[in-house]
């Protein structure tokens, strides 16, 4: 027993270490899994009762460390500014809850393989994990950042190939990379001559293939079209300290002057970060607000410019006109607040796009839906069971130029259909 939670805790441990942002260790992915497996094929042939139950506390001790090892920033970041008895409730959904969905696959595969020959088992844990982590993507409680295909993300030369797969290519790959590393070390140990050496050149293949297509097509890629001079500005600004310490005049001072000293006459874009303009805006009303002049102001100084800047906005509406808008009393009207990108040009156009993937818990109700019967008793206590106002499609802001791009904000990234 002990045995099997040392090596559950060492595959943790290589998951960890293979798990972006460090970028060389990437290809420990593709063996990473192979420690629990020895460990549940050690439990699928003993003859202890309960299997199941075993099965299901080594590979979820696997996940539940992995997880917690890779995203602990998600606790800091609720508890620095909500404090614990807020970050420990939201912090379960992506610590426990993505590990619970993958240890469900791989106790599927243990309940599949009981009645099934190996390779079926080995087809229906791939198929399990996938669905799952398609699950995590696609309802409510989404938070799909411990997708394995997102490994590749610390070395994206081996990834090209997502064009064509997206990330559940790269689950694939990494699964079945996994599943014939183990059957390896297994033939390895128990046979002779060539046939041990078999399915390791299996294995070989396995991941030379695409990994070769996927370098090949990263260093021929050519460039196409007319390059832009875009100028990226991020400013080390303590996000716990700006809506409260700095006013927000300061803040545009900071970015206007950072935006100045790298900017060219011709430069198309200006691209500033989420939430930059710390300022919580009408939409029908956005020419009025100083900062906003301000932001006119210093685009007039680049006749091709385009600014497009994170801010939060509102739209007030005479009655409910979505599921995630609140009520005024004092107004008697309706009204929805966004996490929002603005784009400004040297015109009278302003466009806005809403970010529409908000995180379960800090952001969103999970199934507004279904509670928002409790709509009542949010609102006494000054909130929504929705949070955040969204837009349910993509959209892409287009300058006066014709050149059009697409607002992904904060972990919208996560979502390769989105912003494809």
């Amino acid at each position: 027993m002990k045995k099997s939670y040392l090596l559950a805790i060492l595959s943790a441990f290589l998951l960890w270490l293979a798990w972006p942002p460090m970028p060389f260790t990437t290809p420990l992915l593709l063996i990473a899994l192979v420690p629990l497996f020895i460990a549940l094929d050690s439990i699928f042939n003993s003859d202890r009762k309960k299997k199941g139950k075993k099965v299901f506390l080594t590979a979820g001790l696997t996940f539940l460390i992995w997880n917690t090892a890779s995203i602990y920033w998600v606790y800091n970041a609720i508890s620095a500014y909500n404090g614990t008895a807020v970050a420990i409730p939201v912090s379960i959904i992506p610590y426990g809850l993505g590990a619970f969905l993958m240890t469900t696959a791989f106790w599927l595969f243990y309940r599949l393989s009981r009645y099934t020959n190996k390779v079926i088992a080995y087809l229906g844990l791939i198929s399990f994990y996938i669905a799952l982590e398609y699950l995590q993507q696609t309802w409510d409680l989404a938070f799909p950042w411990m997708t394995l295909g997102n490994g590749l993300a610390g070395m994206h030369q081996l990834a090209q190939w997502y064009d064509y797969t997206g990330i559940y290519g790269g689950s694939l790959w990494i699964l079945l990379s996994n599943i014939l590393a183990f059957e390896a070390y297994q033939k390895f140990r128990s046979s002779t001559g060539y046939a041990k050496f078999k399915p390791a050149g299996i294995w070989a293949v396995v991941v030379i293939v695409p990994a070769t297509i996927s370098l090949v097509t990263y260093f021929n890629v050519e460039q196409q079209g007319t390059p832009s001079n875009v100028v990226v500005v991020q400013p080390n600004i303590d996000p716990y300290k700006k809506l409260s310490e700095i006013p927000p005049p300061e803040q545009i001072q900071i970015l206007t002057h950072l935006s100045d000293s790298l900017a060219q006459p011709n430069t198309e874009y200006f691209i500033w970060p989420e939430t930059a303009v710390p300022i919580y805006a009408d939409e029908d009303q956005i020419r009025i607000y100083p900062e906003v002049i301000s932001l006119q102001n210093f685009l007039s100084k680049y006749r091709n410019g385009t600014l497009i800047t994170g801010m939060e906005t509102k739209k007030i509406y005479a009655d409910k006109k979505t599921i995630s808008a609140k009520y005024d009393e004092p107004s008697g009207r309706y009204y929805d607040n966004f996490n929002t990108a603005m784009q400004l040009e040297n015109s009278a156009n302003v466009q806005f796009y809403h970010k529409s993937k908000l995180v379960p818990g800090a952001e969103k109700m999970p199934f507004p839906k279904v509670f928002s019967f409790l709509d009542g008793v949010f609102s006494e206590l000054g909130g929504s069971v929705s949070g955040w106002g969204w837009q349910e499609k993509p959209s892409v802001l287009y300058a006066q130029s014709g050149i059009g791009a697409a607002p992904v904000v904060c972990y919208e990234s996560l979502w390769g259909d989105w912003i494809g």
